[in-house]
């Protein structure tokens, strides 16, 4: 018997669900082979709640089914930070993240400079649906962040740091993990100091559960239950990397940035393409069918790119469908498209639901929510009277969904599937089984460009800021070409300078802009952009152009900035 309920052809609608593993990457790591440190800890924490949370809800259920799609540059973080794990505890080598290392047997140390910034990562959490809930935590937090206001966290108890830690880290563990596994219940009743046997303990459970991800989803794969698709390797916006004049075929008069296209960019999609698929052969020892473009953004370019790469799907908004096939959308959306001489089909996603999961439903009870997602999944299908050749394609971020659940979606997800799984009118699918079972394929004339942010680009270009940080890159562009093309690298130094571009190609460093996103947040990430854009000038052996980092942009005393010359790995 197949997953998702599958005893034969049922001629009943499909729901497919798919859940993007890829906005955990954003800005947070200067992963270095000089250092071999992580500046930022988001990659293990975002592992160790989501990416954990939805592999035991699917083996709970073994009728039901889902897409997952892994971001190749999460996969490569996983693969080092599981390696600094087992090096730490096989030979004590030092931890590869400043975070995490607070777990280790040095705790916070004697080195106080960088205590600022390591208190301020440990506050990073959802106040109401993650800090509120362990009172401990909440104490040490509000207690650090009138430390860090009136300056004196440099003055406090060095087991203040490593509480602080300890808490944090508890904080994001997934929900199975905090309930499941028995070394956690004890550390989460704990009312006074962390002894260093407890951090360890602690540390020895992250570092199970990071190792064990990838062979957990092989296995769901194997038996069916989860289909594994990908993303571009640095999370770029491929219509952008094409030709900057696709964001005005869905908003024609935005403002574009002097040049008139990003240099070589169909090359640097090739590229991003190519080196996706090896990663993701080297984790999960298989060819995804499928490709989630960053963002969802796709373009007539990226469309018959991806059919080139062989790829049977990939899927968008339905915002975009509705602008590309106008009257005609609204009775396909249940159906998948293809442009003309093309292989590939192009799902495209039920957004008012989708968004839903993503931004509505915290705010209730689990089971309410899911109770009330079927109901709207059973009326779209009888008010379309949809078949067996019909398939309701929900595409929602895998991650950051849940920071609106107090439960991280524990009860949604499990009522869900559940509900679905048995049910009478609908069934669960995959994209790949919905092409192998015959879904019904409608002609696409002409796509217009967007995203899954309501069918457009401009999340990304068009405003001063973003224009103007399109228009460093693209002068980074050119000189990296010029080196390449007079040969004045070897191939280490020109594998490790391309890296290093491709990770200054991501696509939050466009969205992630102070004038729309005011406050310490949205600087650092212009920050952290221009660092690794200076690194980038650095490794192609030039001196960066004075004023890339403005003084309005320079970090606080209290951060530490990284090594130069090293490729970080970014991706939303």
């Amino acid at each position: 018997m197949e997953p998702g309920g599958w005893l034969g052809w049922t001629g009943l609608p499909t729901i497919a669900w798919t859940w993007c593993c890829a906005g955990i990457c954003i800005s947070h790591s200067t992963a270095t082979p000089l250092t071999g440190t992580f500046e930022r800890p988001w990659s293990y924490l975002h592992v160790m709640r989501d990416c954990i949370d939805l592999a035991v809800h699917l083996e709970s259920v073994p009728e039901a089914c889902a897409v997952v799609n892994f971001s190749p540059v999460l996969l490569e973080q996983l693969d080092d930070y599981c390696a600094g794990l087992a090096a730490h505890f096989r030979s004590g080598a030092p931890l590869p993240d400043r975070v995490l290392a607070l777990l280790g047997p040095d705790g916070a140390g004697e080195d106080r400079r960088h205590w600022p910034m390591l208190a301020r990562a440990c506050l990073r959490a959802g106040q109401e649906n993650q800090v509120a809930r362990l009172p401990a935590y909440r104490a040490l937090a509000e207690r650090t962040a009138q430390r860090l206001q009136d300056g004196t966290i440099v003055e406090a108890a060095t087991a203040d740091l490593t509480n602080l830690a300890t808490w944090y880290h508890l904080a994001w563990l997934g929900e199975s993990v905090r309930r499941g596994d028995p070394r956690v219940r004890p550390l989460l009743r704990r009312t006074g100091d962390f002894t260093a046997e407890e951090r360890r303990t602690l540390l020895e459970c992250i570092a199970d559960v990071l190792s064990g991800l990838v062979p957990r989803y092989r296995r769901l794969a194997g038996n069916g239950q989860v289909e594994l698709s990908v993303s571009p390797w640095g999370h770029p916006v491929l219509p952008l990397l094409f030709d900057f004049g696709t964001a005005r075929e869905a908003d024609p008069g935005l403002e574009l940035p002097a040049p008139e296209r990003y240099p070589g960019g169909a090359d640097r999609a090739r590229w991003h393409l190519a080196r996706a698929l090896q990663v993701f052969h080297r984790s999960f020892g298989l060819r995804p069918r499928g490709c989630w473009p960053a963002e969802g953004a796709l373009c007539n370019e990226s469309l018959a790119l991806l059919d080139n790469f062989g790829f049977d799907w990939t899927a968008s908004a339905g915002a975009v469908l509705s602008r590309s096939a106008g009257s005609f959308a609204d009775n396909g959306a249940c159906c998948a498209w293809r442009r003309d001489g093309q292989r590939l089909v192009c799902f495209f996603r039920n957004d008012e639901l989708s968004e839903r999961v993503g931004f509505e439903y915290g705010r209730k009870n689990g089971e309410t929510a899911a109770a009330e997602l079927v109901m709207e999944l059973e009326r779209i299908a009888a008010a379309g009277d949809l078949q067996g050749r019909n398939v309701i394609p929900l595409v929602i971020d895998g991650l950051n969904a849940w920071e609106s659940f107090h439960d991280n979606g524990f009860q949604f997800q499990r009522a869900l599937y559940r509900r679905l799984a048995g049910h009478p009118r609908l069934r669960l699918s995959t994209f790949a089984r919905s092409l192998r079972r015959g879904v019904e394929v409608r002609p696409l004339e002409s796509l217009v460009a967007g995203s899954w942010i309501d069918g457009r680009l401009d999340t990304w270009i068009g405003s001063p800021e973003r224009n103007e940080t399109w228009q460093l890159l693209c002068a980074a562009k050119t000189l990296f070409d010029q080196v390449v093309v007079e040969g004045a690298l070897d191939e280490p130094a020109q594998s490790l300078a391309e890296c290093q571009l491709a990770v200054c190609e991501g696509s939050d460093w466009f969205w992630a802009m102070p004038e729309s996103n005011p406050g310490e947040s949205a600087l650092s990430f212009q920050r952290l952009f221009r660092r690794h854009l200076a690194s980038l000038y650095r490794l192609l052996d030039e001196v960066p152009p004075e004023g890339l980092l403005p003084p309005a942009l320079l970090p606080p005393q209290s951060v530490a900035a990284p090594p130069a010359g090293s490729p970080a790995v970014v991706a939303g």
